[in-house]
């Protein structure tokens, strides 16, 4: 709970951070503009940090993909040269295949140009790229809060660059981390309501579409590796095809609303989703949900960044399961915070 409650400080450090390095910034946009396409990695939380920069250099015209280290490594390397710029995301600098997708390409002649995305400048990820973005998240022992919500700042301010915009206002990170506040205001209170909400229904949905997929995804692997729930996260118009089916009594499904584009179509799914007899919690900036769901409002946010805001009910609730279940929130038995082996 403590580093859940500590996600404002971290946006803020973050924006500092960013702007901090804006030259490192600035740099990687030259960058991109001799090069033809961003490629974008990680594994577990750090690459689910990477949708809100996908979605928002694809919408720049920036041809712009995410593959996870672990495919990239084993299948797809060779599909990497001069012509891209790679942007490796690892909160600790140490994820094992993040770390060795480095490795196999330095020794390359005709390589990418790699950058960085880490917790700190003296990993060995930090080490081996050609630059180095620092989040200064701080310190974390248990699942990704501090440095997700980081990581999410700094990706912002790089996409920015990358699609040769001009650096957001500081504005808008304290916007976000105002707006994470309110929703800590009372954090047990509000985690004790969300574990009411969700009751003994065995399926948790996570849905989201565009950047909100950062919220979605990492929402789904908090609540497996902090409460050992089994949720899983799909992309709103996919559970149309075909998990539909799961909707029912049993169901409950957390929809992230926050994508201005497809905001009335994720609440419609809402809708139908409760009138199978589903709970419902809809995540948007204003909280609108339709009749017979909760609702949770974030605010208008700004782009790249929202996902730090609306992830946090979540986190609220794997809190919740896992004391609920007689675990320690936060803690592993089998993984580790940092995964060094493949």
């Amino acid at each position: 709970m403590t580093e859940i409650a500590g996600q404002p400080e971290a946006i803020r450090r973050a924006a500092a951070a960013a702007a901090d390095q804006a030259g490192v910034v600035a740099a990687l946009g030259h960058e991109l503009r001799v090069r033809e396409r961003v490629v974008l990695t990680g594994m577990g939380s750090s690459y689910d940090a990477c949708y809100p920069a996908a979605t928002r250099l694809a919408a720049a015209g920036v041809l712009a993909t995410m593959v996870d280290a672990a495919e990239l490594l084993h299948f797809r390397l060779d599909a990497l040269g001069r012509e891209t710029l790679l942007v490796c995301v690892s909160q600790s600098g140490e994820s094992a295949e993040t770390v060795r997708v480095v490795r196999e390409l330095r020794d390359r002649g005709e390589r990418p140009f790699i950058a960085a995305v880490t917790n700190g400048p003296a990993s060995t990820l930090a080490r081996l790229a050609d630059r180095n973005l620092d989040t200064r998240g701080g310190e974390e022992h248990g699942p990704s809060t501090m440095t997700f919500a980081a990581t999410l700042v700094v990706m912002a301010a790089l996409s920015r660059s990358l699609a040769g915009r001009e650096p957001a206002p500081a504005a808008d990170a304290e916007a976000a981390a105002e707006a994470a506040e309110r929703l800590l205001a009372d954090p047990e209170d509000t985690a004790r309501s969300l574990a009411g909400w969700l009751g003994d229904r065995p399926v948790l949905a996570l849905l989201g579409r565009g950047e909100s997929r950062a919220a979605a995804e990492m929402g789904a692997l908090t609540l497996k590796e902090a409460a050992r729930f089994p949720a899983e996260s799909l992309q709103a118009a996919q559970f149309r095809h075909g998990p539909l089916e799961l909707a029912g009594p049993e169901l409950a499904a957390i929809v992230f609303a926050s994508e201005a584009p497809t905001r009335s179509l994720d609440i419609r799914l809402a809708g139908e989703l409760v009138a199978a007899g589903a709970g419902v919690l809809v995540i948007s900036p204003d909280g609108a949900a339709p009749d017979g769901a909760a609702g949770i409002a974030t605010g208008e946010l700004a782009e790249g960044i929202s996902s730090a805001v609306s992830i946090v009910p979540v986190q609220l609730l794997s809190w919740a399961l896992a004391r609920s279940r007689g675990l320690a929130p936060g803690t592993y038995t089998i993984a580790s915070k940092v995964t060094t082996h493949e």
